[in-house]
């Protein structure tokens, strides 16, 4: 959107994108906006704003008025599948204030908020915000906007349901200072919705608006939403070369490739028997570990090419990588890290280090936990990396989960049954509790000229929410244990959105908020000083106690 200009009573005014330099002044105008110590904790922060810049820049637009900003509004896309009208939340719908569930490939334009400073308000600039996001809803041929407004002016009719206060002010009986303009800006009321936010005025209600875009263009129907996996089950073993091991990960890239498969994921340490090639051979493992991490380069410049090549992302299983390489942050430049390269389509590589570190990692190898956990955004999915033993403590998958990961890859490495069982089980248990879908790579195989890698124990499988809309068992599929082979399966993500929805049990959503918080405290998120509870964003119904005290007009 370019920059426009448009006259006020008090000189011209300008609306146009946000920019991550505005950030500043949209925190301080959201505090004029909204003084009240019940809102004081409600206000945007820094963290919130520039994660709404990265996923969705052509949703926040801004209004500067003689040098000040005056006016935002905040928007994101969204699907809401054969139901667009079904009961949500505020915190649900925006995923806790985030927007990580931004959906480039859906239908309908959420209108978020939209605020005016108190010092410049009946000066035109909100109808110019509402006109701003209409012309959005076009350029990017959605099928319409739809909000959840404030009912102001319901506080002082307690006589009232909110269907009759509704009613009242569709026919003109009674002006409300919110849901008036919007009616004046062509939205229609689509239903109520009840605990859509703690606003005292509106007594928790909302209502449901759309604006349909006239100008819509119906895209050709393209089946469910799928997306499609392959897991190696690598069998490690001696290499006489670089080019060697290039040439196995190649053929793994190829195949899955070749199934048309989106994502492809190696276990974990799959780089470790290039220890095994002349002259790095049975070197002590802290020394073997060292001349591996000075391989760190040169293996990203594979992963990068093949993904290029290939056109598939791949989860690179993982590498040992010093702080400061590739631009991976930590401690001191000497700390060592267990990396999994996430490597896109495009060549691009976002690298996700392992947060915890088993007693033997520390004694062998001197490994490190790291601090940084991210979503991966792809077109066909969002998803997120736990390496091995991070999948054992739920925490970390919660985070993601929250975030808006759908996908949950695991690529492990275990030298026992028991080990693997420990990886395994936990997979399943963090597939239910977060109803995400979760793909495991094992190492199979021995490797008795590296240090600490002679036996291997591995199962790479695919596991699911366990309800109806899934395998039995909750396994969507498995290899063979510890065989060499390419696991292949697909994912229907419309499937997983159905049960977080309306399933038999939607655990995302019943969480006890009132008993239990949960916090993050990464190194990815250096604005916040905690991830305060969220409530994940496809949920049908809001709970009064797990909904922040939001006052909001769209």
């Amino acid at each position: 959107m370019d920059p426009r200009t448009f006259r006020t009573s008090r000189g011209e005014a300008t609306l146009r994108l946000a920019e991550l330099s505005d950030i500043d002044g949209l925190v301080a105008l959201n505090r004029r906006c909204f003084p009240s110590p019940q809102e004081e904790s409600v206000v945007w922060n820094r963290a919130q704003l520039r994660n709404h810049l990265r996923v969705f820049p052509d949703g926040q637009l801004v209004a500067v008025l003689g040098g000040k900003l005056v006016g935002a509004a905040s928007s994101l896309v969204v699907t809401l599948g054969s139901d667009p009208y079904r009961a949500h939340t505020y915190s649900g719908i925006t995923d806790g204030g985030y927007f990580h569930n931004h959906d480039p490939e859906g239908d309908t334009l959420y209108a978020v908020d939209v605020y005016v400073d108190p010092d410049a308000r009946r000066l035109g600039i909100g109808r110019e915000l509402y006109a701003a996001r209409r012309s959005v809803c076009k350029r990017l041929n959605l099928r319409r906007i739809l909000a959840g407004g404030r009912l102001h002016g319901f506080v002082d009719h307690p006589e009232l349901t909110p269907e009759q206060y509704v009613h009242q002010v569709e026919t003109g009986q009674v002006v409300d200072q919110v849901l008036s303009f919007q009616l004046r800006e062509s939205f229609v009321v689509r239903g109520v919705l009840r605990n859509y936010v703690r606003d005292p005025r509106s007594r928790n209600t909302a209502t449901l608006i759309e604006w349909l875009n006239p100008d819509h263009v119906a895209k050709s129907a393209v089946g469910a939403r799928k997306v499609r996996v392959a897991a190696v089950q690598h069998q490690v073993r001696r290499t006489k070369d670089f080019a060697a091991f290039a040439e196995q990960l190649e053929y793994f890239v190829e195949a899955a490739a070749g199934y048309r498969a989106d994502f492809v994921v190696f276990p974990e340490f799959v780089s470790m028997q290039l220890l095994s090639q002349p002259g790095l051979e049975r070197l002590s493992a802290r020394e073997g570990i060292a001349r591996l991490a000075a391989l760190s380069a040169q293996y990203l410049d594979l992963l990068s090419s093949l993904a290029k090549r290939f056109g598939i992302h791949i989860i690179g299983g993982t590498h040992p990588m010093h702080a400061g390489s590739a631009g991976l942050r930590g401690g001191g430049n000497g700390t060592l890290y267990n990396v999994c390269p996430f490597v896109f389509p495009d060549g691009r590589v976002q690298l996700q280090p392992k947060l915890h570190i088993t007693p033997g990692e520390k004694s062998y190898w001197g490994i490190e936990g790291g601090s940084d956990l991210g979503i991966m955004h792809t077109p066909k999915a969002r998803v997120g990396v736990l390496i091995c033993y991070d999948v054992e403590f739920p925490e970390a998958a919660r985070y993601l989960s929250d975030r808006g990961a759908e996908i949950l890859f695991v690529p492990y490495c275990t030298d026992d049954r028991q080990g693997h069982c420990r990886v395994r089980y936990c997979c399943q248990a963090r597939a239910i509790e977060n109803q995400i879908y979760v793909v495991t790579a094992g190492m199979v195989g021995n490797l008795p000229s590296v240090a600490a890698m002679d036996i291997h124990y591995g199962q790479a499988a695919v596991f699911t929410p366990s309800d109806f809309e899934f395998a039995r068992d909750g396994i969507q599929a498995e290899a063979e244990p510890n065989v060499e082979m390419l696991l292949v399966t697909d994912l229907d993500i419309d499937d997983l959105h159905r049960s977080r929805a309306s399933g038999s049990v939607r655990p995302r959503f019943d969480r006890r908020r009132d008993l239990f918080e949960f916090r993050a405290h990464l190194q990815s998120d250096p604005d916040e000083p905690g991830l305060a509870e969220s409530l994940p964003f496809d949920l049908e119904e809001g709970d009064p106690l797990s909904v922040p005290d939001r006052e909001r007009s769209s």
